[in-house]
């Protein structure tokens, strides 16, 4: 019914209000606080069945370029590390896209393009085939990503959105947990192309159901875009700083382990990933109650001191509790820092915003793991557990910059008015 949407600054953080209708007197109402419609639910489903079929494809695609292709360890690694180059490099421009074209696009497109690549990988007959199948499924990953994570903002008020981001993490998290299993366990049963056929339909069914979506006005923004949204510039930037602990945990505590008489990690990378669900169902809604400010602070302070415990300490004690410690950071950190974003952002630009934040996302695992991985191979996983807790402490030093840059947005342009002869 014509509603514009506007954030204004209140104490210290922004919260949102809505213009309409209802609001004759000052043109001011408060946006209303139900967060759980039917189009919220379609997003995390088809957001779960999308990373269930992705998250499959972890540790089917080395095996495949072992078995079927004849690689070794550095084609594993070009297989794989390929989605992530074209989903980074895009996603500005996609983001660009969802504001000006309509976000739902976005998801059905994407998804729509992941699966389709996907049902092309068993005809990979050689590794640079199968790597620019890749390529195209990480063009779909950086489309669908951005339109459903603007979706989900969109749906909710703006005092909510830490919350609404907390919820649709955990469909992220579950089709990536789930996908891995149910990959192996398909493939044992059947072959190759059964998986990557059956893995496929389950993305497609994600842009099935993205139909019912909202299609959103398209909204060209006043004044020329950058490549960047300078409003998510520095909250991606803390975000990447917070990630790189993570990042180095996943990557060498398996390596770390026997030094500290671990004989399997795999109980302890289970704490971490059930904390950090159970504490973003249970307690979606602190974010949003802590502000962004004091919940980001408490992220970057936990995964810097996580990362730390472990390497200083250098004991199996110091493993659990730097875990409990990285998974209350990790739970925090991008739902209080995507909601900053979105809350300063017009509604015109939110999908230019978060292709910009995500991407910041993915620089962080990939040029945290490789930075975490010259220290260690320049001293040892201690030091480079030592060397990401103090990156992520820098975090908080570019949280001080990033509570001077975030701001009031833009005002969004005022709708036209019919005029006197219509």
């Amino acid at each position: 019914m014509g509603e514009t949407f506007a954030s204004t600054p209140y104490d210290g953080e922004l919260v949102g209000t809505r213009a309409g209708a209802g609001a004759e007197a000052d043109n001011v109402d408060v946006l209303p606080r139900r967060l759980f419609t039917p189009a919220f639910f379609v997003v995390i489903l088809a957001g779960f069945l999308y990373f269930v079929g992705i998250g499959a494809m972890m540790p089917i695609l080395p095996r495949y370029v072992e078995d079927e292709l004849g690689g070794g360890g550095f084609q594993v690694g070009l297989a794989v590390g390929t989605f992530a180059v074209s989903a980074a490099l895009l996603r500005p421009w996609v983001g660009r896209t969802g504001d000006t074209h309509g976000r739902r696009i976005l998801v059905i497109g994407g998804a729509a393009v992941a699966a389709v690549s996907i049902l092309a990988y068993p005809l990979a007959t050689s590794l640079p085939l199968l790597m620019a199948f890749r390529l195209v499924t990480g063009a779909g990953e950086a489309a669908f990503f951005t339109g459903l994570v603007t979706i989900n903002q969109d749906l909710a008020p703006d005092d909510r959105r830490g919350e609404a981001a907390s919820y649709f993490s955990v469909c992220l998290y579950g089709g990536l947990a789930l996908g891995p299993p149910l990959g192996e366990a398909l493939l044992k049963a059947t072959d190759f192309t059964t998986v990557f056929v059956t893995f496929a339909v389950a993305c497609g069914v994600g842009a099935a159901l993205s139909v019912l979506l909202p299609r959103g006005e398209p909204v060209e923004a006043a004044g020329r875009r950058t490549i960047l949204h300078r409003v998510a510039l520095w909250p991606g930037i803390v975000a990447a700083l917070g990630l790189v602990p993570i990042t180095a945990y996943g990557a060498f505590l398996p390596l770390y382990a026997d030094t500290v008489g671990f004989e399997d990690v795999g109980p302890v990378l289970g704490v971490y990933a059930g904390l950090v669900l159970v504490i973003r169902i249970v307690a979606a809604r602190l974010p949003d109650a802590l502000g962004w400010r004091r919940a980001s602070a408490l992220a970057l302070s936990g995964v810097a001191l996580g990362v730390g415990v472990i390497g200083a300490w250098g004991a199996p004690a110091a493993v659990w509790t730097g875990t409990i410690l990285l998974a209350i950071g990790m739970s925090l950190l991008y739902p209080a820092l995507l909601a900053a974003v979105m809350n300063a952002t017009p509604e015109a630009e939110r999908s230019h915003a978060v292709g910009t934040f995500t991407l910041f996302l993915d620089l962080a695992t990939g040029l945290g793991t490789a930075l975490v991985g010259i220290v260690v191979s320049l001293g040892n996983e201690r030091a480079g557990f030592v060397v990401a807790g103090l990156l992520a402490a820098s975090g908080l030093v570019a949280q001080t910059v990033l509570r001077h840059r975030i701001g009031q947005p833009a005002p969004a342009p005022a709708p036209a008015r019919p005029s006197a002869a219509a």
